[in-house]
């Protein structure tokens, strides 16, 4: 922002602090903290991609898991079993269960996945 002042001739004076950009000792000070700042950001970002990489090489991969929990999974077997009588809508099921219905329809998916890759699995086994 303070680039786009300069452009337009608008000076910026810091109430806080011994910032202002009117004067050449204010440019200066502030074009340093400007780039300590950067400097910092980049570092962190060495940091950071060093970490994940050294992570990598002993193993650990980063993120979430993918799929489900064992409670969560019981969970979405009971929510399609329940959905599949077609007497609960996806909010009684959610309270039923004590999860949301969007949580609801998520599980009935990931149950949905799970039998069609099984079923894929199973008709490749038979070819």
């Amino acid at each position: 922002m303070i680039n786009e002042f300069q452009q337009r001739n608008i000076g910026f004076r810091s109430l806080n602090d011994a910032i202002d950009t009117t004067t050449a000792q204010g440019r200066l000070i502030f074009n340093i903290f400007d780039s300590l700042a950067e400097f910092e950001r980049d570092q962190i970002r060495e940091r950071t991609k060093a970490g994940l990489s050294a992570a990598r090489a002993r193993g650990r991969m980063g993120g979430k898991p993918k799929g489900l929990s064992k409670a969560a999974m019981s969970k979405a077997h009971a929510a399609k079993a329940l959905y599949d009588k077609k007497d609960k809508t996806g909010e009684e099921i959610g309270k039923v269960l004590g999860i949301s219905r969007a949580t609801v329809y998520r599980y009935i998916k990931e149950i949905e996945q799970q039998h069609r890759s099984e079923n894929e699995n199973n008709h490749q086994h038979k070819i």
